[in-house]
């Protein structure tokens, strides 16, 4: 298969016939092979139902039904594991997203990128209770990750498969794909597409949405930058309690040696210098901890700590056939 489309839909019993001819109608023009997965997240509506009847009448769909909502992110994966295409693209099912623009992405990354990324440059939603906070968060997380995209909140991407299968998706971590992308070596780009009000039910996100972003963000920072060396971050802040707490006690013990003797006013600041240097200890220790754990994790499961791209090796026959001849042994010496 060369094109896999995963579609999480929740209760969008009024979307998914709609959306199934629009997207037919798009990869018609496109010349590849295309399956449609429908990923249904727990709806509890008549969207099973519909989709049903499109899977009888279309050999290019089919449909993974979760047990209860799982949320976005895990949907998300359930139609990565149960795709085959060599490409994915992910689109939302409420309509929002048109699948014309499909095509486009598959075309840019025909010149040579691994991540193309949506950006709604015409949003057609509320201003203040979905753009504004969108457009903070798109900020901060650009700002954070140092992978400038103006639409991280765009579920139409498209991506080779082996960047997704280099990066396992939990909790709400969808949204952040491309910066994991960007982190394991992949080339990026971002395409304007157009955008669609709402046509039926309602949005599934609220204003909390942003301090789940916020939250994700912080667990995305420190994976990204500290997975591999935990201590790094827990020994610096860690040091950094030390240093605060020794330079508490050098000024207790100066007044205390220097005039004026007002050592009864240094009492607080000497419990500082204790409590500081205990934290310190705290930390450096966490950090001894979190080096273990993630040893024990990159070793048990064979983890990798990089990522190769391509091995260039000569071409056969280019090499001399003489065998190479082994290097002396220290320990053969004298025998």
């Amino acid at each position: 298969m060369d094109v896999s489309l995963v579609i999480p839909v929740l209760n969008e019993e009024e979307s998914v016939g709609l959306l199934h001819r629009a997207v037919a109608a798009s990869m018609a023009s496109v010349p590849v092979t295309w399956e449609a997965v429908f990923v249904d997240d727990g709806s509890t509506d008549a969207t099973v139902e519909r989709l049903n009847a499109v899977v009888a009448e279309d050999p290019h769909v089919k449909v993974v039904v979760l047990r209860r909502n799982f949320g976005q992110t895990a949907a998300i994966q359930a139609g990565v594991d149960h795709s085959t295409g060599a490409i994915l693209v992910f689109l939302d099912g409420d309509l929002q997203n048109d699948p014309a623009d499909i095509p486009t992405l598959l075309a840019k990354l025909d010149e040579g990128y691994d991540v193309v990324s949506g950006w709604r440059k015409d949003r057609h939603d509320p201003f203040l209770t979905r753009r504004v906070p969108s457009s903070c968060a798109n900020w901060i997380i650009s700002r954070v990750t140092g992978v400038r995209l103006h639409d991280y909140g765009c579920t139409l991407k498209a991506y080779r498969r082996e960047v997704l299968t280099e990066n396992r998706l939990y909790g709400d971590m969808h949204r952040f794909i491309p910066a994991l992308a960007s982190w394991s070596g992949a080339r990026i780009t971002e395409v304007p597409v157009q955008h669609h009000a709402r046509k039926f039910g309602r949005s599934k996100y609220g204003l909390f949405r942003t301090v789940r972003v916020v939250l994700d963000l912080l667990t995305l920072k420190f994976l990204g930058s500290y997975s591999t060396k935990p201590s790094y971050l827990f020994g610096g802040v860690g040091l950094l309690f030390w240093f605060l707490g020794v330079c508490a006690a050098l000024v207790v013990v100066g007044t205390k040696i220097f005039p004026p003797h007002h050592f009864s006013y240094n009492v607080p600041l000497l419990l500082v210098a204790g409590f500081c240097c205990t934290l310190g200890t705290l930390f450096l220790m966490l950090g001894l901890l979190a080096e273990l754990s993630i040893r024990t994790y990159h070793e048990s499961q064979s983890k990798p700590t990089y990522i190769v791209r391509a091995l260039v090796t000569p071409p056969e026959g280019g090499c001399s056939d003489e065998p190479i001849p082994a290097a002396e042994d220290p320990a053969d010496r004298g025998r």
